[in-house]
């Protein structure tokens, strides 16, 4: 059968929010026209200008009141989980840091220099980036995103709320989720509580907390859900990473808040902010806390993110897509070939020994079918390296079962 046509799918580059070496840049500010109360502080309240019927006193005083409890909400949620969250800090040598800008062999400036010997003794450490983490266990677990922690050769710190730098080490990542968990040693930590992402509902107020730019620790906005499950691809100057069933939101994500709680007003953390779009003002996407708890679960537990491997490149069908290629059926995962020739199926991999093929449609795992909300990716992490699952798979004009053995996904980098 052809191969599909990815060209016409047009799909959003979001850019990773992690706050990269120096930044330089203006801040611009935002006004708006708020209902505006001190009585807490005994200053005058300020109430926006209307035209037509005013308002009677005793509705003044209700709008007054909801005002300043949801005030008082927001500012105890954040009051307790605060303590909590961590600026990651990423260093590296100096000497790295400057051959990177002066031993670049494509640089029209370099003249053939080799790089310098390692120092005998321990080099100065040169800051070039930041991202935000958050305690999970009392004995110094951390939640963040992979992107903050990506580079093998930097060193890693976190700076906690109250001021204190402690060295920390990547325990696991899982580039599905963008998830790293960080360790550092001590115990009687500070930790959040996790809620339950699902019952998140479109709407609902939410509030990120972040470490902004790499500079400004646990910068708190707010805004609400404006959207549940989207399918989204964040990148930077390293890569990208395809987030599944992520949640967007207005509340503003900023450089340097990736891997900071997305929460409610319950104090719970509902999700890890990852990702901001620099095509649409106030659009920021998490990953939610229901997708991290399993991860964090199989660390405490095994030292390591169990994550089932199937080895396959695929999108999620649609019917447009369908009917263009003639396949017989409009929903499942089609496989397929990499925008830059990148293999349909990995070498190696379980979808190999299975014999599937760039092409195949995978429409159900163990009898469950595959639709728009149930994708892929989402039902085989349910599983564990090991287990056998049943696909079933279209071919042409053919339909067939076969049995494969998930593994072990080992991240490459």
């Amino acid at each position: 059968m052809p191969e599909p046509n990815m060209n016409s799918t047009h799909q959003t580059i979001l850019v990773i929010s992690v706050a990269i070496g120096a930044l330089v840049g203006a801040l611009t500010g935002a006004a708006s026209s708020t209902l505006v109360t001190g009585a807490l502080q005994g200053s005058r309240i300020l109430t926006p200008v209307v035209t037509g019927e005013a308002l009677a006193p005793e509705e003044v005083d209700r709008q007054i009141v909801e005002l300043i409890e949801d005030e008082s909400a927001t500012i105890a949620v954040v009051e307790r989980v605060t303590p909590a969250v961590v600026s990651v800090l990423v260093k590296i040598p100096v000497s790295a840091y400057e051959e990177s800008f002066f031993l670049d062999p494509f640089d029209p400036f370099y003249f053939g220099e080799e790089p310098r010997p390692a120092p005998e003794e321990p080099e100065e450490l040169i800051e070039v980036g930041g991202g935000t983490g958050f305690f999970v266990s009392t004995d110094g677990y951390i939640v963040t995103n992979r992107h903050v922690v990506n580079d093998p050769e930097a060193t890693y710190s976190v700076l906690t709320n109250d001021g204190v730098e402690l060295p920390a080490r990547v325990v696991a990542t899982d580039p599905y989720l963008d998830l790293a968990i960080l360790d550092v040693e001590g115990d009687g930590y500070p930790t959040v509580t996790f809620g339950d992402s699902s019952q998140l509902r479109i709407g609902q107020t939410v509030i990120a907390v972040g470490n902004t730019l790499a500079e400004f620790r646990n910068t708190v906005t707010k805004g609400v859900v404006s959207g549940m499950d989207r399918r989204v691809i964040a990148g930077d100057a390293f890569g990208e990473e395809v987030i599944e069933h992520a949640i967007q939101t207005d509340a503003a994500i900023n450089p340097g808040n990736s891997g900071g709680p997305l929460i409610n007003l319950l104090g719970e953390v509902v999700g890890v902010n990852t990702a901001v779009s620099f095509e649409g003002q106030s659009l920021g996407f998490a990953i939610p806390i229901n997708d991290i708890k399993k991860a964090v679960s199989d660390v405490e537990q095994f030292g390591e993110i169990r994550r089932p491997w199937l080895g396959v490149r695929y999108v999620a069908l649609t019917e447009a897509m369908a009917e263009e290629e003639g396949i017989p059926v409009s929903d499942g995962a089609l496989i397929i070939e990499g925008e830059y020739g990148e293999g349909a199926i990995v070498e190696g991999s379980p979808a190999e020994a299975a014999g599937l093929q760039a092409g195949d449609v995978i429409v159900s795992v163990n009898g469950l079918l595959l639709t728009s909300d149930n994708s892929l990716g989402p039902i085989i992490s349910q599983y564990y390296p090991g287990d056998t699952v049943t696909l079933r798979v279209v071919r042409g004009e053919e339909q067939f079962d076969v049995d494969v053995t998930l593994e072990q996904f080992v991240p490459t980098f």
